[in-house]
């Protein structure tokens, strides 16, 4: 007669399904897509440039490892993150890489730190200079995701219409920008454009999922 596996062990099993539906490029990017808002399948697939077939298969191991939620609504299925531990986890992942990866290591200082040598601003340190009100606070990312769920205060200015609107934001201020995460492109060139043109300007350390996750304040 086998021996019972001791429930420790069983839960370790548990622990390892979930792990593994991580481990894989497309549903990182898949979960960092949700994690700027509910969407559809359609709208995933074009988000992450993958045919719907395959972005249907991830979403599935995904969702059967718990970690997302969907509805539908009439014929169209709509998938969000089950928590915001979600986002944790996967912020973890990226900090212990960055750490102990020579090659992310490099790649990251390579392709991001170099482009930005000010420090970005801290989320206690925004929180600080908006009620202080040193600092104004701009969405870079597109309509849609800024609708979903935002920095309370914050103005959408996504950053194929940031030059037209410039002139709107004080000189006397900070400028704050943050996008989708620490390695979204639009937050860093929403400040070089800002400083091109004499605006004293910063990112966000991160994104807005983080913010989210931390259980900061949030508009919608």
């Amino acid at each position: 007669m086998a021996a019972e596996v001791p429930p420790k062990k069983r839960l370790f099993e548990h622990f390892a399904q979930v792990a593994k539906a991580f481990a894989h490029p497309s549903r990182l990017e898949i979960l960092e897509a949700l994690s700027q808002g509910e969407r559809s399948v359609d709208a995933l697939s074009q988000t992450c440039g993958m045919p719907v077939s395959n972005t249907s298969h991830h979403l599935q191991i995904l969702r059967e490892a718990g970690l997302l939620a969907s509805r539908k609504e009439g014929l169209m299925v709509f998938y969000r993150l089950a928590d915001d531990e979600v986002v944790r986890v996967v912020s973890g992942i990226r900090v212990i890489a960055e750490h102990q990866s020579a090659e992310v290591e490099r790649i990251v200082r390579e392709n991001f730190t170099s482009r930005d040598a000010l420090k970005p601003v801290r989320r206690d340190e925004l929180l600080e200079l908006v009620r202080r009100g040193e600092a104004v606070v701009i969405d870079v990312r597109p309509p849609e995701e800024y609708a979903a769920g935002h920095i309370p205060g914050a103005i959408n200015m996504p950053l194929e219409s940031l030059a037209r609107h410039l002139r709107d934001l004080p000189m006397h201020q900070e400028i704050v920008a943050y996008c989708r995460g620490p390695y979204c492109m639009l937050a860093f060139e929403a400040v070089e454009k800002l400083r091109q043109n004499d605006y004293r300007a910063r990112r966000l350390e991160d994104g807005f999922p983080e913010w989210k996750a931390e259980s900061l304040p949030v508009e919608r």
